[in-house]
């Protein structure tokens, strides 16, 4: 079964199972005079919703690409996980008020065993729902689904929550109701806030797993002669859509049409392997012939290497009769200021060779 129908097969899976809970706590938090059950309820309604939106938003991503959108329409997963985080940030807040309304004209619950059963039921059924939503999720790599599981599994812990509510009204006549309904609205609204963060720093656009980069590195090493790559930048148009380019570091004897060959290799092996399209493949040569050249890379690299935040000195080039240098430095981001750094070695390095035009370009560490 391809992922689009494992996607749309879980969400009606959820959107069934929400349904029939909703309308069971509707029930009992009408005859019971609950607040937090009538929430709860509220809850299951807005989570079948999200299914919803998650099918439609498969749907759509499906759509083969046009001229228009020529990379697909697989961004799409990444709104519907936004609408789903702001449909259940406004589930919390309209939640908070009812409760709030509560809390100032408190009314008396009352609990029916037939009910409290029916309520611990559906804790069960959520943690099953939401356990299978959410690892079927991370497996198809749908963070709406991944959004609609955890909300599942947070709504088990609500469900739990009103029956320690209710235990504790008929134990010792204390009705929390209003209060407990407080406290889950914060919870779902803190959940919504939570989900639209993630889903909106994957519109922006984030690191690409690191077992994915390695994993590419790894089969491009695997050719002859490639003696390292560099600079794999991905860009995401989906969940499973990925596109990008990379350098790799060959010896300067290499003909054209030694290049061309293996840059059409090392592009079908990584997309036979990772489903990643390289549109670009750049070449950093390397000198095969020793002497200064080694020499001077061999001096740099122990000068830049030295210091902190400094991952990776690549592309280095050295030309005697235009007297250049050139190299490539990869500085982590968590350095408290990169560009201070850059000028700092940058500075030693001119000064160890006066003699020659330095051109280092501070790289940006795109991937692991």
């Amino acid at each position: 079964m391809n992922r689009n129908k494992i996607i749309i097969r879980t969400s009606i899976i959820g959107i069934l199972a929400n349904v029939f809970l909703a309308a069971f706590k509707a029930v009992v938090g009408f005859f019971t005079n609950s607040i937090a059950i009538s929430l709860d309820a509220v809850n299951n309604l807005s989570d079948a919703l999200s299914s919803v939106i998650t099918i439609i938003g498969t749907k759509l991503a499906g759509r083969r690409p046009d001229k228009k959108h020529p990379f697909g329409h697989g961004r799409i997963e990444y709104l519907s996980a936004v609408t789903i985080s702001v449909i259940v940030l406004y589930a919390g807040i309209s939640a908070l008020v009812e409760s709030i309304k509560k809390i100032i004209t408190p009314e008396a619950p009352d609990y029916t065993p037939v009910a409290l059963i029916i309520v611990a039921v559906a804790v069960l059924v959520k943690i099953v729902l939401g356990t299978y939503v959410r690892r079927t999720g991370v497996k198809v790599k749908s963070d709406s689904l991944v959004a609609s599981g955890k909300d599942a599994l947070l709504d088990s812990v609500i469900s739990a929550s009103t029956l320690v509510a209710a235990g504790i009204y008929l134990i010792w006549g204390i009705s929390l109701e209003a209060w407990l309904g407080a406290v889950i609205s914060l919870i779902i609204i803190k959940s919504g806030i939570d989900m639209l963060r993630e889903g909106v720093s994957s519109i922006v656009g984030e690191r690409v797993d690191s077992e994915l980069t390695n994993g590419i590195k790894e089969t491009i090493l695997k050719f002859e002669d490639v003696r390292g790559v560099y600079d794999l930048i991905l860009h995401n148009y989906g969940p499973d859509s990925y596109i990008g380019s990379v350098h790799i570091e060959l010896p300067d004897t290499y003909t054209m049409n030694q290049l061309d060959r293996l840059e059409r290799d090392i592009a079908d092996a990584v997309y036979c392997d990772h489903k990643v399209i390289l549109a670009g493949i750049g070449i950093y040569s390397a000198c095969t012939d020793g002497g200064k050249a080694e020499e001077i890379l061999t001096d740099i690299r122990k000068t830049v290497m030295k210091y902190q935040y400094v991952l990776q000195l690549h592309g280095f080039s050295f030309n005697e009769d235009e007297k250049e240098i050139r190299f490539d430095l990869v500085i982590d981001f968590a350095a408290p200021d990169r560009n201070a750094l850059y000028q700092q070695i940058v500075s030693e390095v001119q000064n160890k060779y006066p003699d020659y035009k330095l051109r280092a370009t501070l790289d940006t560490d795109f991937s692991d």
